[in-house]
């Protein structure tokens, strides 16, 4: 029997149009190149490592017939002065930025700052020495006040040590060119020889700085270790280096104070526990090219002892460490700084093996077997070449764009 009493009609559910969301937000557009320090001097840097590189290494060979560069000693010039001052001019001018909390420069002055670092690159390519002697040292003064004006308005005496850094690289620019002109009455290599102890410096510095927490916030149970009396000793050890070639220390006494700081830095590598960041590419090249100093450091000592070469010591701080740490923190902070993932896609981890690569083969091989040096060169100069351009491809967009999240920077 039914239910006398009328019962109401149910209701009809409504009809729901699930849309499926865009899988990628499109890029904002607009010229960004000159919001912040990283983005043209990383760039040019990566253009001038790839093209710089692979002219040298056909002039030495004998296949470029035109001089790109007079000798040796402007080779290293070039890769101390120009390649590794860019990079650490447009990291300091992007930390710096973070440290102060104020800006640093950018639009024009940016700009500006990117025009007197390209002239210094093509006044290197003419006889005009003394034209070169005031565009280069000029670079990196003008780069340590932009980077002092703000570290002071926001009392940050922690990071002036930066400033005097590029202040010590105008100098050692100008005793550079003073002593090629013959103004100056020490050897050439003096001055770049100095120099690569300040970018070993700036290394040791800053990965002791972060490469601990980029490793703890990347992996998981990682458990790097920082401890503050190592550091101390790693940094004190490098400088010790530094006086000991000022003051024109060699022999015995410097194969020491090197291979003693080879055994401090190892040490400290092995506290970050790079072993665990083999399925991280973004960390690992930051650990396969610290390891590379500890290495730096123990040929150096052995080639003052003359046991090696000294350009077997040269090339593990440039190609391996620098090259690495330079890629590395390149693709990391293009990233970051532009709202992108920190993760490394295909081209940045080929770009990590090619350097990585090019550091064996240029250091190793000739050491190994001599009278291959030739083909040592040439084979880590197509591998370095061919990362540095991979780099500046891959990051032309994301550099010259601005950050996908809209902010500024």
């Amino acid at each position: 029997m039914r239910d006398a009493i009328p019962r109401p009609r149910a209701k009809p559910i409504p009809y729901i149009v699930l849309q499926e969301p865009a899988t990628k937000a499109p890029e904002p557009h607009g010229f960004a190149l000159w919001q912040l320090g990283f983005r043209p001097f990383y760039l040019l840097a990566g253009i001038f490592g790839a093209v710089s590189i692979a002219l040298w290494a056909a002039q030495i060979s004998g296949a470029l017939g035109a001089t790109y560069l007079p000798g040796p000693v402007w080779h290293a010039h070039e890769m101390l002065f120009g390649f590794a001052l860019a990079i650490i001019v447009g990291f300091l001018f992007t930390a710096g930025r973070n440290w102060s909390g104020r800006p640093t420069p950018r639009g024009a002055p940016l700009a500006a700052l990117a025009a007197l670092w390209l002239a210094a690159r093509c006044v290197a390519l003419t006889p005009y020495g003394w034209i070169g002697a005031v565009v280069g040292p000029a670079f990196a003064l003008s780069a340590a006040v932009g980077l002092a004006i703000p570290l002071h308005a926001a009392g940050n005496r922690r990071n002036y040590v930066f400033v005097g850094l590029l202040v010590a690289f105008a100098v050692l620019d100008l005793v550079f060119h003073l002593a090629v002109l013959g103004a100056f009455a020490v050897p050439e290599f003096f001055g770049v020889r100095l120099g690569l102890d300040i970018v070993l410096f700036v290394m040791v510095l800053m990965s002791g700085r972060v490469l601990p927490m980029f490793t703890n916030n990347a992996i998981a149970g990682a458990g790097a270790e920082r401890r503050p009396r190592l550091e101390a000793f790693a940094l004190g050890a490098i400088v010790a280096l530094a006086v000991a070639d000022l003051a024109g220390v060699g022999g015995t006494a410097l194969g020491v104070v090197a291979l003693g700081a080879a055994a401090l830095h190892a040490a400290r590598w092995s506290l970050w526990r790079p072993w665990k960041t083999l399925r991280t590419p973004i960390v690992w090249i930051l650990h396969v090219a610290t390891l590379w100093i500890p290495i730096h450091l123990a040929l150096r000592g052995a080639a003052a002892l003359g046991w090696v070469a000294s350009t077997a010591a040269s090339h593990a701080l440039t190609v391996g460490a620098l090259g690495g740490l330079v890629l590395g923190m390149m693709t990391r902070t293009s990233r970051g700084h532009t709202a992108r993932p920190l993760r490394a896609d295909a081209f940045d981890i080929v770009s990590y093996v090619l350097v990585s690569l090019a550091a064996v083969v240029r250091v190793v091989l000739p050491i190994v077997r001599p009278e291959a040096t030739m083909t040592a060169i040439v084979g880590s100069a197509v591998l370095w070449s061919t990362a540095f351009a991979i780099f500046s491809v891959r990051y032309w967009s994301v550099l010259t764009r601005p950050r996908l999240d809209g902010a500024p920077g």
